[in-house]
This record gives structure tokens, sequence and C-alpha cells, in this order.
């Protein structure tokens, strides 16, 4: 049995995309079904324009899939990634949250792992604030939320953080770095491994009532 996992995200210059992919290849590593999507842009292109590296990065991820709310349907887990905005999810991510109403009043998004990564520019830049903002949506949908804690030496060795794999980017604008992309890794392999044990529990008790 396999799971389906949804890695849903937005990054303006790369590091958080950096993330969501490694996310996606630790979910895949258990043989999950991963789908890595990107949610839409809201920045007008001559915005986008004054920044070259912004510029360099959408062109480069162009051809990655938009994400859409069928996703979130066809996943059985989801792991949602952001770059933190004043301790806030970025404006993208939360436009395409906000288009979830239709499913989240059929239920169809509760009780599903769900899991959060961002990356800031300072390190006191509101990492923490912003998983923690998102886990207010997931408390909305029912959704059984499925942080990394400290559960392995992946974790400790990205720095610490117990509610989702964060970078910092600073001046440089430099990526994340190998210590936080193994614990985004670890992350995204936690999630799909949670999700096939809840899905298998669920099973046995359907078929032994």
């Amino acid at each position: 049995m396999s799971v389906k996992v949804a890695v849903i995200y937005y990054s303006s210059t790369g590091a958080v995309h950096a993330l969501a992919e490694a996310v996606a290849e630790g979910a895949a590593s258990t043989g999950a079904e991963v789908r890595l999507r990107r949610v839409a842009e809201l920045a007008p292109e001559s915005t986008i324009d004054e920044n070259p590296q912004w510029r360099r990065h959408r062109d480069a991820t162009a051809s990655i899939p938009e994400a859409a709310v069928e996703d979130l349907a066809w996943a059985d887990a989801y792991a949602f990634g952001t770059p933190t905005r004043f301790g806030a999810p970025a404006a993208q991510l939360k436009q395409f949250i906000d288009q979830t109403a239709g499913l989240w009043r059929e239920g169809v998004l509760a009780d599903k792992p769900v899991t959060a990564f961002t990356s800031a520019f300072n390190r006191h830049g509101g990492n923490e604030a912003t998983l923690i903002s998102l886990a207010n949506v997931f408390y909305h949908w029912g959704a059984l939320i499925v942080p990394p804690g400290y559960t392995d030496p992946a974790v400790y060795a990205a720095g610490g953080n117990p509610y989702g794999a964060s970078s910092v980017t600073g001046p440089s604008g430099d990526g994340p770095d190998t210590a936080v992309l193994d614990a985004a890794r670890y992350q995204g392999r936690r999630l799909a491994e949670t999700t096939l044990r809840l899905l298998a529990g669920s099973r046995e008790r359907v078929g032994h009532p």
C-alpha cells in the first residue's frame, strides 16, 4: 500500500522551492506517490523583474504544475511551504488556501495528516510564527498535524526546529544548507510513514469491526 502526498508551496527566490523538493524526496523514498505543486504568483511581472534572483527562479520553475484544490482532494496527506512574511504565510499561499472552503465544508480536508515548512531572511525573522500561523488553518480543517518534533538527529543538526523544517537565507540569498535539506527530507518521510500507518489502521478497523 502506498500513500498520496501533495507538496504545495510558494517560493519567490528559491529557498522554499529547495525545501519543497527535499520534502517531496523524503515522502517518495517511502514509496509514496507525490505531487509537487507551486501556487499561483500574485506579484506583477514588473515587480519580479526588479529582483534578478526572483526572475531567475520564476523562469526556472515555470514547468512545475500550478496547484489546484483538486490536488488536496486527491491527496492522503499534505505538506505546505511558504516564505515568512512578517511572521505569517506569503499572500500567494494564503490565496490558495482561501480557495479550499468548498472542500472544508464537505469534510474532505479533515483527518488528513499535514505538515509545514518555511524560510526567512533573518534567523529571528518569523519562521516559527509562520508555521504556527499555518497550524491555525489546519485546526479549522480538522487535519492531523505531523510536526518533525525532536524525533530524529536530522532535526537537531538543522538547528532544532520541532515545528517544521526552516531555513535562513541571509544577505547572501543562499538556499538551505545540507543539514536543513536533510531535515526536510526527514519531515517528508515522517509525514508519509505516519499517513501509511493511519491508513493501514483505518482499513484494519473496517475489515474487523
